[in-house]
């Protein structure tokens, strides 16, 4: 059973009377332990698909089947469990909440999640470690760069190990080093622990990068 199956996927919006298509008939499978890369134009629908996919928007017509289970139908609490416990999401922005330090920005998923860990407080410190920034961890987002941040965000994304991360042009405004070493940690998630991977990027050099390459034009995947 694949991990991840879209079936017929599109997407409409409807702006000021005209109707849009973001998503065109998407169909794909996706195993477990998969890494994907999907590149494409601003407006051709990655981050609407990626969106649909984390259960963050339905689509309009198809499903989306996680462990052979449609998320389309469910409930709003079933979906945010789905969120939660499932999926790791990196946007193009950090979205860091301001009135927390560092640690509790990264642990901020776990409060939705229905199991909390003991352990919890000591995996986000290792994330931290891991993405280079463990020396700011009681520190807050306004004290941190726009790279920082981002760092902070991809550890939020790691921490409780979810089975598929979804990762949004995530090393954006990183330096190329640190860009570099976070796709190697990636690659290290995806064959260690079975992680699987769907990585948005306008960095062709990084898509390559992954096990399978998509480019998506005007809301079709090929």
């Amino acid at each position: 059973m694949a991990l991840i199956e879209l079936d017929g996927i599109s997407k409409i919006f409807t702006v000021g009377g005209a109707t849009i298509p973001a998503v065109d008939n998407v169909s794909l499978r996706i195993e477990r332990g998969d890494f994907l890369s999907i590149v494409g134009h601003s407006g051709s629908g990655k981050t609407t698909l990626l969106s649909i996919i984390g259960g963050i928007i339905r689509p309009s017509s198809g499903r989306v089947l996680f462990e052979g289970a449609d998320i389309c139908p469910m409930a709003d609490d079933d979906l945010s469990t789905y969120r939660s416990e499932k999926v790791g999401f990196m946007f193009q922005f950090a979205s860091l909440l301001p009135m927390l330090t560092v640690k509790e920005n990264v642990l901020l998923p776990g409060l939705f999640r229905q199991e909390r860990d003991a352990r919890d407080k000591k995996m986000a410190e290792e994330y931290l470690s891991l993405v280079g920034i463990s020396e700011k961890i009681n520190a807050y987002p306004s004290q941190l760069s726009g790279g920082q941040q981002r760092r902070v965000a991809i550890a939020r994304a790691l921490v409780y190990e979810p089975q598929i991360v979804l990762a949004d042009e995530p090393t954006g405004d990183l330096d190329e080093e640190t860009e570099m070493s976070v796709m190697e940690l990636f690659r290290r998630l995806n064959s260690e622990k079975q992680i699987t991977f769907i990585l948005i990027t306008h960095n062709l050099e990084l898509a390559k990068m992954a096990q399978r390459q998509f480019r998506m034009t005007q809301g079709r995947l090929a």
